[in-house]
């Protein structure tokens, strides 16, 4: 293996910093994006059992907002409970952007390293056929063997950059989509809980016409 990148010029060491940065990001992603950290389970009918009681102390809602970003979304909402619905609303969706922000943390980095990591693999090549050539032309074909050699060496960095780019431009696909899927299941909690709201406080839900 060691012969290989060494073989494959200088190109390689970038295409190799892209494919540790890449495989950091896929760790971090995948540990942060977890399903149980970003919409805990039962963190918004909890949310919905506190609007019972009007009086909401303000510890709750700081504890919610720090628990996920699912309870900074609906601490958003319970902060504002007393408001208009468009203005609760507002103000879920201005924290809901933040927070959808926050979970699209190192994709762009993700994506540039699956468009970039080809082209420096393609520019190795590239640079490797042009001195392959220049031999050609300065002391004619020669050996066969060693020309064969001279090209293949040169293709090393288009095929190390494809390895690289290819699982990165998987998980980077597989992540914008988990991305969506979560923001999606925050806004559906989050409407849930703006309707709560709106249910008179101490009138039950089935008597509301």
């Amino acid at each position: 293996m060691l012969e290989i990148i060494t073989a494959g010029g200088w190109l390689m060491l970038p295409i190799l910093t892209c494919s540790v940065v890449a495989m950091a990001i896929v760790v971090e992603r995948c540990w942060t994006l977890r399903q149980s950290r970003i919409l805990p389970s039962n963190l918004a009918n909890q949310a919905r059992r506190w609007l019972v009681d009007d009086g909401i102390p303000d510890e709750k809602i700081k504890l919610l907002q720090s628990n996920s970003p699912l309870g900074r979304v609906l601490a958003a909402g319970l902060a504002n409970r007393h408001l208009p619905r468009e203005k609760i609303k507002g103000s879920v969706e201005e924290v809901g952007s933040h927070v959808a922000h926050e979970l699209q943390r190192f994709l762009n980095a993700l994506g540039t390293i699956a468009t970039i990591t080809p082209l420096i693999g393609l520019l190795g090549t590239v640079i490797g056929m042009i001195s392959v050539f220049t031999r050609i032309t300065s002391a004619g074909v020669g050996n066969p063997t060693e020309l064969a050699g001279g090209i293949s060496t040169a293709l090393i960095t288009t095929a190390a950059g494809l390895a690289v780019a290819i699982p990165s431009l998987m998980m980077y696909r597989y992540f914008r989509g988990r991305v969506e899927e979560l923001v999606v299941g925050m806004e559906q909690e989050s409407l849930k809980l703006i309707d709560a709201i709106e249910l008179p406080i101490n009138q039950p839900a089935g008597n509301v016409r």
